[in-house]
């Protein structure tokens, strides 16, 4: 019992550090991808934690098992390169009974994994779109350069020539009134001015000093001839800009919970059997309604040129030796002139609009069995995540025990292969039943299928006390060849 707890005491330790690590290095690669939506808008500290803890949440599937993979990997690698193992051996306890408290604890976060990503992970998920979502359309800060005309402000052009050391002092002030919506109609000048934020923080108030205001008279019936405008000059006066469309928007989260990333395994499947029911059903419609598209093609070409089915029909039987080809011609060559071409006319009409709606209609139809295997596959990733964790398991702890090198060395090369290897066959996999050339259970589940026999060779090996990986076996394997090899050619 003493030794069990020395075990998970040192596993839970490397464990929370590898988890943390992980995180955080994802959490690196999200900032790095997502900085110039960040930049320059003025967001509030709470706002970015916000964002960061959902994210962070986010990325428990991707570092969960990462970090099982990493810390099994180092705590065995450490009791094997400090001869650990090799003690426990000695005093009869075998590596499988050295294995059994992790493997308990391994137990119970897959079985936390599958209520966290059934449960906690649609939330997360629709937080952090959402947010995302706000961010990205949240404007930048008021910041006006100089000798730039800025077009921040919603229906105002702003161009200021120079700026104070303060920051707030303007000078060669311009501003283009668009409020009218007529274009460059109403102009305003200064000298210079000052720039100031209400209390609220709600709007902008320019006070402007010694300048005019150009505004050009576009009611009259001469405008265009005679261009009359309006000039009054001013020593002081006061603009205010509303600043509300600076502030972070929030949306209805109500529009992203239909999305397959917010749901649970209960919506999933009801949302999958809806979108499959009415698939099937339009699909069904529109082979109706095709055959209905093509009888009324045919008769209003039998109504125009006076054939009925009868006449068709007799016609047929009539060149019934002959090619399609030849079937089609008695039947225009009855007409002449206008009337041939408008035949002919109507009957390429009437066709390119039922291959146009077949085109469309294929298009909509293959659009919904993507959607459709988009949730299938989110569903099955629910219960591959605890699967994940098991086989990492199974592949960090004898991995640990052959190798017998703790650290941050060999270790991080080996479960950064494997986790790559994992990962790479899971986007590809996915992707491919996605495009519908697999189907979406072996794609989501062809990872773990790969890696099963793995942790099963490995597991096996390190409970048979095998020497796989261990380096100076291999040397003295190595070795002896040589040695055989050169006592062989001394005999001959």
């Amino acid at each position: 019992m003493k030794l069990y707890k020395y075990i998970i005491r040192q596993y839970i330790g490397t464990f929370i550090f590898t988890f943390v690590i992980a995180i955080f290095i994802l959490l690196m690669q999200f900032l790095w991808q997502w900085v110039e939506d960040f930049i320059g808008k003025g967001l509030e500290i709470s706002v970015m934690a916000k964002l960061l803890f959902y994210t962070s949440v986010t990325f428990v599937p991707m570092a969960l098992p990462l970090a099982i993979l990493l810390s099994s990997l180092m705590c065995f690698g450490n009791m094997g390169e400090y001869y650990e193992l090799v003690a426990m051996k000695a005093s009869g306890i075998s590596v499988w009974k050295v294995m059994r408290p992790l493997l308990y604890f391994s137990i119970v976060m897959s079985v936390m994994a599958f209520f966290f990503s059934n449960n906690v992970l649609p939330y997360a998920n629709l937080k952090m779109s959402s947010m995302l979502y706000d961010v990205s359309r949240k404007k930048m800060t008021l910041e006006i350069p100089e000798g730039v005309f800025y077009r921040g402000i919603d229906k105002y052009v702003i161009r200021v020539g120079k700026k104070g050391d303060d920051g707030k002092s303007l000078y060669e002030v311009m501003i283009y009134d668009h409020t009218a919506d007529k274009g460059n109609t109403t102009v305003i000048v200064a000298d210079s001015g000052y720039m100031a934020m209400t209390p609220s923080q709600r709007e902008m108030i320019f006070t402007l000093y010694d300048g005019y205001n150009y505004s050009e008279v576009v009611d009259d019936k001469e405008y265009r001839n005679r261009r009359p405008f309006q000039k009054m000059s001013f020593k002081r006066q006061i603009i205010t800009f509303d600043m509300s469309q600076f502030d972070l928007g929030h949306t209805d989260e109500d529009a992203f919970k239909s999305h397959q990333n917010m749901m649970n395994i209960k919506q999933l499947n009801y949302s999958i059997d809806s979108l499959y029911n009415i698939y099937m059903r339009d699909k069904e419609r529109f082979k109706e309604n095709s055959f209905r598209r093509y009888q009324n093609m045919n008769s209003g070409l039998g109504a125009f040129t006076g054939f009925d089915d009868r006449s068709q029909r007799r016609m047929g039987d009539a060149v019934v030796d002959d090619t399609i080809e030849t079937f089609r011609w008695p039947l225009v060559s009855n007409f002449k002139g206008v009337v041939g071409k408008t035949v002919i006319d109507m009957a390429v009409s009437a066709t390119n609009n039922i291959r146009d709606n077949v085109v469309m209609n294929r298009k909509d139809f293959e659009r919904r069995d993507l959607n459709i295997r988009k949730h299938q596959q989110v569903l099955h990733t629910k219960f591959t995540l605890s699967v994940a964790c098991l086989l990492f398991f199974f592949i960090g702890a004898p991995l640990g025990a052959i190798i017998r090198k703790g650290g941050l060395g060999m270790p991080v090369v080996v479960s950064v292969v494997f986790f790559v290897i994992y990962y790479v066959i899971s986007i590809t996999s996915e992707r491919v039943a996605l495009s519908g050339d697999m189907p979406v259970f072996l794609g989501t589940w062809l990872s773990s299928i790969v890696l099963f026999p793995i942790g099963f060779f490995l597991t096996f090996k390190a409970t048979t006390d095998s020497a796989l990986l261990d380096m100076e076996s291999w040397k003295k394997v190595f070795s002896r060849k040589k040695v055989g090899d050169v006592g062989s050619k001394n005999n001959l």
